[in-house]
Parts: C-alpha cells; sequence; structure tokens
C-alpha cells in the first residue's frame, strides 16, 4: 500500500519541444492553428454529414467516426502541449499521464483500424457494386465501428496498467512533449521486457494487419480500375484512391516507425529528436488534413456547408 501511494503521488515533468523561448511561441502558434483547424474542419464534415440526406452512406458513416476519433485524438494532447509551451511549471500527474496515454493509445489505435474499415468500404463498392447495399448494410456497418472501439479501449486499458507498474525511480522528466508509451518505457528503471513485447505483439496485429488489410483491399480495388474502359473513369476512382492511400501510409508508417523500433535506453541525439517530431505527424498534421484530404474536396460536401452559410444571414433578416 505504501508502494501504491508513493507511485500514484509521482509528478512527470513534460520537457516539451523546445527550451529556448522564441522557438516555443512559435510552436504554440503553430500549434493553436493547426488544433483550431483540426476541430473546425472535423466538426464541419460531421454538420454536413448529418443534415445531408445524400450524405447518409456508408462512407461518411465512417468518416464521422473518423472525424469524432480525430477531434477527440488531437484533444487528448494538444491543449496539454500548449499550456506546457509558454507555462513555467510542466509537470503532470501520474494519474494525468495515465489518462491523457490512455485516451491518445485508445483512439490511435481505433483510427488504425477504421482507416481498414474504410478500405474494405471502398472495395465494396469498386468492386462489388451490385452488391454493395447488401454487403454493406447498417448492422454490418455499427458492427465494423464497434469492433475497432472496443478493441482499441481495450488494448489501451492493458497498455497503461503495464506501463504504469514500472518503476521510475528517482527519473521523473519524460524527454518528450506528451504521455506516449516509448517515451515513459525508455525512462524506466526496471525491466521493461513485458512492455515492449506486448508494444511489438499489439503492434502487429493492430496497426500491421489493419495496414495488411487496407493494402489487400487495395491491390483488389486498383486491379478494377485498371479494367475501366474510360480513362477519365480510371482517374476519377483512383484520384479518391490515391488521396485515402496518401494518408494510410502517413498514419501506419509514421505509428510503425514509432511503436515498432528497438526501444534502447542508449538514447541518442537521432532518436531523441525523432521521437519528438515523428508523433507530431500522427497527433496533429494527420486530424487537422483528413477532413480535408477525404470530403472537403467532395461537391456534396462542400455545397451543404455552403448552404448552410447562405441560410443563416436571411434568417436573421
Amino acid at each position: 500500500m505504501e508502494k501504491l501511494n508513493k507511485t500514484t503521488s509521482q509528478r512527470f515533468i513534460l520537457l516539451g519541444l523546445s527550451k529556448v523561448l522564441h522557438l516555443q511561441v512559435v510552436f504554440f502558434l503553430i500549434f493553436l492553428i493547426m488544433y483550431i483547424m483540426t476541430i473546425s474542419g472535423n466538426l464541419l464534415l460531421i454538420i454536413a454529414v448529418r443534415i445531408n440526406p445524400r450524405l447518409h452512406t456508408p462512407m461518411y458513416f465512417f468518416l464521422t467516426n473518423l472525424s469524432i476519433i480525430d477531434i477527440f485524438f488531437s484533444s487528448s494532447i494538444v491543449p496539454v502541449l500548449l499550456m506546457n509551451t509558454l507555462a513555467k511549471d510542466r509537470s503532470i500527474s501520474l494519474w494525468g499521464c495515465a489518462t491523457q496515454m490512455f485516451f491518445s493509445l485508445a483512439l490511435g489505435a481505433t483510427e488504425c483500424m477504421i482507416l481498414a474499415v474504410m478500405a474494405y468500404d471502398r472495395f465494396a463498392a469498386i468492386c462489388r457494386p451490385l452488391h454493395y447495399n447488401t454487403i454493406m448494410s447498417k448492422k454490418f456497418c455499427y458492427n465494423l465501428t464497434v469492433g475497432p472501439w472496443s478493441v482499441g479501449f481495450i488494448n489501451s486499458f492493458v497498455q497503461v496498467i503495464l506501463t504504469f507498474q514500472l518503476p521510475f525511480c528517482n527519473c521523473h522528466d519524460i524527454n518528450h512533449y506528451f504521455c506516449e508509451t516509448p517515451a515513459l518505457i525508455r525512462m524506466s528503471c526496471g525491466d521493461t521486457f513485458l512492455n515492449e513485447l506486448y508494444t511489438y505483439i499489439t503492434g502487429a496485429i493492430i496497426g500491421i494487419i489493419s495496414f495488411l488489410l487496407t493494402l489487400i483491399s487495395y491491390v483488389h480495388i486498383i486491379s478494377n480500375i485498371l479494367k475501366i474502359i474510360s480513362s477519365e473513369g480510371r482517374q476519377k476512382t483512383f484520384s479518391t484512391c490515391a488521396s485515402h492511400l496518401t494518408v494510410v501510409t502517413l498514419y501506419y508508417g509514421t505509428v510503425m516507425f514509432m511503436y515498432l523500433q528497438p526501444h534502447s535506453k542508449k538514447y541518442t541525439y537521432f532518436s531523441n529528436k525523432t521521437d519528438k517530431v515523428v508523433p507530431i505527424l500522427y497527433t496533429t498534421v494527420t486530424p487537422m488534413l483528413n477532413p480535408f484530404i477525404y470530403s472537403m474536396r467532395n461537391k456534396d460536401v462542400k455545397n451543404t456547408i455552403k448552404n448552410q452559410l447562405k441560410k443563416k444571414p436571411k434568417s436573421m433578416k
């Protein structure tokens, strides 16, 4: 009991991205703008899908889930980053650190699986168009979203429990801008074999399998695209696939690079900088770009938003 009380009373120090004052101001402004764009873009997408019956399709149902994930994923990290960037006291309680890790891990894993589900949806739409409505029934779509959310949160719970059972001795400085598993594993003074093993196994099951399912779906999609006689039809379909593949590659690539690299405690300057820069891509950049890449280029979404903006002044008269 004494050991538990001592552990839970610990506070960690988030060292952040830089100690240079003018760089801190620059980082604060950049991340604030990106966070505002993330919240605004994803909220606009959710509203547009909700009010336009033409967007009540499986694809936009999954996109809505992705937007919800991106909003909460970004919100679990960026506000703390903004506060700590300019604050003198960068400490965070053990429970605060565990909570941040829990939600960021859960939502990150859920996003991986939702991206695979979206790839399957595109496979069904392009490769099985006559049976699409039968395949992607409401019940099946619901199950395809409940599964990733459940697996993501269960995995995150186990990961957090394993991480915070590690002894941190006299080390309280987290050389990162948020509480992430690799950073905490490196600062532990105990045996981290079980933690690294679990990270690799879950990384393989969730990350690699989701990526492979996405890849398989797109192999079939591309093979069907090549069979389309019209060059205009091929170009239009391939353009949609290219956007999705760009985000998938960016997200999976950075996450796998971060979580599947050896967690050596010999912390080099290169690994130090890399472990801070790489997560920026999947914690802030990807959530900001997702609504624009996936949906804002869609005419139905843009027209819905424009029509709503035009209605407001008329109702005020």
